[in-house]
């Protein structure tokens, strides 16, 4: 985990998505927010972080995260609903991105 953050993310990275996520769940109701979250980071961004990892991590890690990975995208996509308007090149492949947090 460490050199693929070195190489290809940021010290913690996945550590610290994972707890944004971890924190936004226990949360009440649809709203999904992290903690202390600033203008422009939003948990999504650390979907986007988890994703990196997922693409280079070796095979056993890969496997461990991935089961993590999984049940995060469930109850996010519970949590959300759809948004096809957010479809553009930019979130290609990401889906997360397509989903609306209701406020």
């Amino acid at each position: 985990m460490r050199r693929v953050e070195a190489r290809y993310l940021h010290l913690d990275a996945v550590a610290v998505a994972l707890d944004r996520f971890a924190w936004a769940f226990k949360q009440p109701g649809r709203y999904l927010t992290g903690p202390g979250e600033s203008p422009g980071i939003e948990i999504e961004d650390g979907r986007d972080d988890l994703e990196v990892a997922l693409r280079h991590l070796p095979r056993g890690a890969r496997a461990d995260l991935s089961r993590l990975v999984e049940r995060i995208d469930a109850e996010f996509e519970r949590r959300t609903l759809p948004d096809p308007g957010w479809a553009c090149e930019w979130t290609a492949g990401r889906w997360w991105w397509w989903r609306i947090r209701e406020r």
